[in-house]
């Protein structure tokens, strides 16, 4: 593989993820986090109502941060423990595949429940950018080059 262009490699993974952030933690907020409350009181999830906002608001905030490239091994443990709670309380009981064919209607196939499929790829993308670092076109490149310059003065 030409390492010149290995560096590109983290910001597709940032692009991607920050934006499946995002927009699942924009939907909890958007449908009001009460429905959301709901869901994970159910689960069986501690503190639900402080957790109905910190679960979205996280998702926003470190899948922007994620896109932006900035702080992003800081960002990722808090993701990941997201997609930990997510996976264990929820999807676990569905098992692996995030797409369950529970049935064929003349209209096309019905889907039950997703499993636990996409949590390991979120989890897996986030310790893959922890390793590599943010890569090209980052705010945590930006800072580490204004680190090595003033270092060099």
């Amino acid at each position: 593989m030409n390492t010149k262009y290995q560096q590109y490699a983290p910001l597709i993974l940032r692009l991607v993820m920050g934006f499946g952030f995002i927009v699942h933690g924009w939907v909890k907020l958007s449908r009001g986090p009460a429905g959301f409350e709901k869901l994970i009181a159910q689960a069986g999830v501690p503190f639900p109502h402080f957790t109905s906002w910190l679960v979205p608001l996280t998702e926003v905030g470190g899948g922007l941060a994620l896109m932006a490239g900035g702080f992003t091994t800081l960002v990722a443990i808090p993701l990941i423990m997201t997609m930990l709670v997510a996976m264990i309380t929820v999807q676990l009981k569905f098992g692996f595949s995030s797409v369950n064919t529970i049935g064929l209607t003349p209209q096309g196939p019905k889907f039950g429940p997703p499993g636990y499929e996409i949590n390991l790829l979120y989890i897996g993308g986030l310790i893959s950018l922890i390793i590599t670092g943010a890569g090209a076109f980052s705010v945590d490149g930006l800072l580490a080059r204004q680190r090595v310059k003033k270092a060099h003065k």
